[in-house]
């Protein structure tokens, strides 16, 4: 097992290997993500040391899938969901409610009715709320346990504008409304236990001063919750309520959310981790509470590549377009926050000599050209990267698009009615299929059993569907 400090801060795609991510193509097709386990519970480990008095939970929106959430728990982690059907896959993967907190945003009723029926059963999972509306759905649902409230303490940062949540309206009560919010829950018998934010996703290091700024405004905010809430000799209303607020003014934690950016870019500097536990602990101060933070993206995005295949090369008028089989559907994330993610051309360094030497030819001879490389949606936006310098490709060539263990398949979806992607893990220096391929008839499963249809209405279309299927993710010939 890899000792959290020898291990690299980041890993980029060049220290992937170029032949073994190759195979891995050849058995179990395109496009295909792939998830190095160890690399998660390296990263894991290297956070642990760095907050050793922290409770970490890890952000499940960022890859849900089950082994990423069994080795995180069994690494230590709970596990912050943000959806009924997340707290599902945490309770599966074998955490306690206790070890589990449920942060949705203007939660749909039948989130909210799973969650209560599940808290019957695990009576110390904690929920956080963003608005007094949710408190009130809440109780009328017979809910009254552990109650975390999330607040907006009006300062975002992140690498989008798309992401940056702190300040944004959609998320939290206002923070100046977070003491009287807090007492009216506790004098309605809730278990209030935490104040939560989130700065935003992707916090880089040139955003650090941000990043103190919110965490010293939620250790300001801490101290005024337990202060008001203790000097209910000083406040007037009836006797309950301010037994009610005394007993609500020790929370129990104190929870910053995550956003620990990571590089990806290559000539971008990782995160200097301990600098940033050090100015959250300095900039949270004295509180009578546990920190709590709630990584996704940095345990899990180098610890992931999305491998794709070429099926077109065109030369177009100002540039080389590189069609492959991954697009929008696969990977949104370029298209939707305009995001850089690395890529390489592992058939063309496999065909040569192993060189590494790529300044202008790679290891098969090729030449080293601008190319915009596009997916198959029938969308200008379906581009991973435009005029980006890669050895010149050709049909069937594997490319490695790194970074993508973080929001990849997370945020895959079936336009154009595009079966979803393989995933594999490594583990145990093996290869294993954790996720399989989707095919057409998963997708349009759900209309045929609408219509009371067991399968596509004649024999040709049936035969039809059948090759489609069995194609899929099969490289050409």
């Amino acid at each position: 097992m890899t000792d959290a400090a020898a291990s690299v801060p980041v890993r980029r795609l060049s220290d992937w290997d170029a032949a073994e991510l190759h195979t891995l193509v050849e058995d179990y097709g395109s496009p295909l993500y792939v998830l190095d386990l160890e690399r998660v519970r390296e990263n894991y480990r290297r956070l642990e040391t760095a907050f050793p008095d922290a409770e970490i939970l890890y952000a499940v929106k960022a890859n849900a899938l089950g082994d990423v959430l069994s080795t995180l728990h069994e690494a230590g982690a709970g596990l912050e969901c943000a959806s009924a059907g997340e707290v599902q896959r945490a309770l599966e993967a074998g955490a306690a409610g206790s070890e589990i907190h449920y942060t949705a945003v203007n939660p749909p009723a039948r989130d909210l009715d799973w969650i209560v029926d599940a808290w019957a059963d695990e009576p110390e999972l904690t929920v956080t709320a963003g608005s007094t509306d949710t408190i009130d759905r809440l109780e009328e649902r017979g809910y009254d346990g552990r109650l975390c409230l999330r607040v907006n303490p009006g300062i975002g940062a992140g690498h989008h504008e798309k992401v940056k949540t702190g300040a944004a309206a959609k998320f939290g009560v206002p923070a100046e409304r977070a003491v009287d919010v807090l007492a009216d829950a506790a004098d309605r018998g809730f278990d209030v236990v935490g104040i939560h934010a989130h700065v935003g996703s992707g916090v880089s290091s040139d955003q650090l001063e941000a990043h103190r700024e919110f965490v010293a405004r939620m250790g300001d905010l801490a101290r005024d919750v337990s202060e008001a809430l203790r000097a209910s000799d000083s406040r007037t209303g009836s006797e309950a309520t301010r037994e009610a607020r005394e007993a609500v003014g020790g929370l129990e934690f104190v929870d910053v959310g995550g956003g620990f950016g990571v590089p990806y870019r290559e000539d971008e500097e990782p995160l200097d981790l301990e600098s940033v536990a050090e100015a959250t602990r300095e900039a949270l101060g004295a509180v009578d509470a546990d920190l709590t933070i709630e990584p996704g993206r940095y345990f899990v995005a180098d610890a992931g590549v999305l491998l794709t295949e070429v099926n077109t090369v065109k030369e177009a008028r100002e540039t080389t377009v590189t069609g492959v089989d991954a697009g929008m559907t696969t990977l949104l994330r370029p298209a939707m926050y305009d995001a850089y993610h690395p890529i390489r051309n592992l058939t063309a360094e496999t065909a040569g000599d192993g060189s590494s030497d790529r300044d202008a030819t790679d290891a098969a001879g090729r030449e080293i050209v601008p190319q915009t490389v596009a997916g198959p949606i029938c969308e200008s936006g379906d581009v991973f990267c435009a005029e980006r310098e890669l050895p010149a490709s050709e049909r069937a060539d594997i490319l490695a698009i790194g970074n993508a263990g973080a929001y990849g398949y997370e945020m895959a979806n079936q336009y154009n009615t595009r079966p979803r992607p393989a995933s594999i893990v490594l583990a145990d220096g093996q290869a294993r299929l954790a996720r399989r391929r989707e095919t057409v008839t998963d997708v349009t499963r759900p209309e045929r059993e609408a219509r009371g249809v067991s399968d596509t209405s004649s024999d040709a279309r049936r035969d039809r569907s059948e090759r489609l299927d069995d194609g899929a993710g099969r490289n050409d010939p």
